[in-house]
């Protein structure tokens, strides 16, 4: 794998959004898109300081490439730009409908439906609950056309502490993904 494309939508752990793509093998490139609403939840959750940190790690020696979620013209836009792998990590409600109906009309979901196009591996980390019909709906359609659904589900036998949980989900989401990365498994 040489690309991913993370999405930060608007939804409570966009931080973990953050997490995730700086647990990212360095040699892959990384583009990254922030929706206005995950920065609106970064400055609630994670205070201005973690996010002002975050714009400064954007470099072409660590390969992270911010985008804006309203470049409809960005690279990640085209599926002639190979990206093997994109994750929404967290994928809010209003994220996952436009996707699953269809609507592009940021470059997250425009990027989702490029890789849903391409049939390259798409993974969406819904954070909601409890989950209506709805919800569930727009998950088992996505589901049929092969996108990962993948909750930030706990796995109690991480650890105690909220930095192993959210260790052992970046863990499950780069298995997902094909991503090499160590972390406590179930058993070890």
């Amino acid at each position: 794998m040489k690309r991913i494309i993370v999405g930060i939508s608007g939804a409570s752990g966009a931080g973990l959004g953050l997490r995730f793509l700086k647990a990212l093998p360095g040699e892959l490139e990384k583009y990254c898109v922030i929706s206005n609403g995950a920065k609106q939840v970064l400055l609630s959750e994670e205070g201005r300081k973690e996010y002002m940190e975050f714009e400064a790690i954007q470099t072409k020696d660590n390969k992270i490439f911010i985008l804006e979620d309203s470049d409809m013209g960005a690279c990640i836009a085209s599926g002639s730009f190979v990206c093997e792998a994109m994750a929404v990590i967290p994928c809010s409600q209003n994220t996952l409908a436009k996707i699953a109906c269809g609507i592009s009309d940021t470059l997250i979901t425009r990027a989702a439906s490029v890789m849903i196009k391409e049939q390259r591996k798409l993974l969406l980390s819904p954070r909601e609950m409890p989950l209506s019909p709805i919800v569930l709906e727009n998950m088992l359609k996505l589901s049929k056309l092969r996108v990962i659904m993948a909750p930030p589900i706990v796995g109690y036998y991480a650890g105690g502490d909220l930095e192993s949980i959210e260790h052992m989900l970046i863990g499950k989401w780069c298995d997902s993904l094909g991503i090499p990365y160590k972390y406590k498994r179930w058993g070890e």
